[in-house]
């Protein structure tokens, strides 16, 4: 066999092997894709911005992620949501997941996906690190859980 027929050959053997992974998932995360699928944008919000042993924590801002979904301020899709640019952590879609939080992530993305919601999350559409506190008198906490401080923002009083 030739070198030029060598190197066509392996390069179609490279071309069906990354389309292939197109339809590879584990735990719902789709490889080999440019696009992310709506419960991996949602699992990502939830790993990066909880404590990533915190069922809690993840389920809460699972349901701020969702808050913001069916509100008309806020972009239509969950992966829109997540990617809105100063809303999340930095990288939330395009850094690895690296730990056993990953395992945790997918199962509440799930439960998320379903309907479940936090029921001390509320309406509340925003979140911070606990432990901080700002000068504003519109922000009415309703949850901490997961590193996190859930709050509703009120008018001005």
């Amino acid at each position: 066999m030739t070198l030029i027929a060598q190197t066509i050959m392996r390069a179609c053997a490279a071309a069906m092997l990354a389309s292939s992974l197109g339809a590879c998932s584990l735990f719902g995360i789709q490889f080999g894709t440019a696009r992310l699928s709506e419960k991996e944008c949602l699992m990502r919000a939830m790993y990066f911005e909880s404590n990533r042993s915190s069922a809690e924590g993840m389920l809460a801002v699972g349901t701020v992620v969702m808050n913001r979904l069916y509100d008309a301020e806020y972009p239509k899709t969950v992966c829109g949501v997540v990617g809105q640019k100063n809303q999340f952590a930095n990288g939330v879609l395009s850094r690895r997941m690296t730990d056993s939080g990953v395992v945790l992530a997918a199962q509440m993305a799930d439960r998320v996906m379903r309907g479940e919601r936090h029921s001390g999350v509320g309406p509340a559409q925003h979140f911070h690190t606990a432990g901080l506190r700002f000068p504003y008198n519109n922000m009415y906490y309703v949850l901490e859980a997961g590193g996190n401080e859930f709050y509703i923002k009120t008018r001005s009083r």
